[in-house]
């Protein structure tokens, strides 16, 4: 991506269509990648209201944008921004979705307390993608630099990966459920990795012969950081 444009905070704070226009311009879509790091900016510069219209846009770029600046307004409104990141949680597009899980990353940068609330809230969330939210949003490396929060990650992921299993395995076939799936096939390791002693043990009391699960470990025990665990252990 090319370097983001100095004038930035200027641009994003200019009238709304503008802004709109320019997060269109350069948002890299279509294409295999979207500009995370204009995505970003918009996060820290983009004003509340332009934000809140940006939300209904079809664009899903756009909705993105306006999805991530919820993570810096939760300390002004936890209610109505969790209530909000909540619903953006199962949007039809993934690329919303990440935004989702990437707002509530920015709230746990500013409070360790508030995130491990958010996601054990939405773990326990009928919605299997509102789960997924919860283990995507957790199982990143620098929110679990303390023991405690190495452990919310612990837990959510065991709490998303019983929900899983109790559906139905017709159920666990329709997209939603696989979305969940996919990402508790990686979120494991990043939770173990955060406090081997605590996490090895969750994980390898994991077993039995529900496919899914099995998947679950097998796909996880490819992963570098927990594949070196396990061969130290071993």
């Amino acid at each position: 991506m090319p370097a983001l444009d100095p004038d930035l905070p200027v641009r994003l704070a200019a009238g709304y269509d503008d802004v709109a226009a320019y997060l269109t311009a350069h948002s890299g879509l279509p294409g295999p990648r979207g500009n995370l790091e204009l995505l970003a900016a918009a996060g820290d510069h983009l004003r509340a209201d332009h934000a809140e219209r940006l939300r209904a846009e079809p664009d899903e770029y756009l909705r993105c944008c306006g999805v991530i600046v919820l993570g810096r307004l939760y300390a002004d409104d936890p209610a109505g921004a969790t209530a909000l990141l909540t619903a953006a949680a199962a949007d039809p597009s993934w690329r919303v979705r990440e935004a989702v899980a990437m707002a509530a990353q920015r709230i746990g940068d500013a409070d360790g307390d508030a995130v491990a609330a958010l996601v054990t809230d939405w773990a326990a969330h009928p919605d299997p993608l509102v789960q997924r939210a919860a283990v995507a949003a957790i199982c990143e490396p620098r929110l679990l630099r303390t023991p405690a929060a190495a452990a919310t990650a612990l837990r959510t992921c065991a709490t998303a990966t019983a929900a899983l299993l109790a559906l139905p395995p017709s159920r666990r076939r329709e997209p939603d459920a696989r979305t969940l799936r996919q990402a508790l096939g990686y979120c494991w390791s990043v939770a173990v990795a955060a406090d081997p002693p605590a996490g090895l043990p969750v994980f390898t009391a994991l077993g039995g012969d529900d496919p899914d699960l099995t998947w679950i470990v097998r796909t996880n025990r490819t992963k570098a950081r927990l594949a070196r665990l396990l061969g130290d252990k071993a």
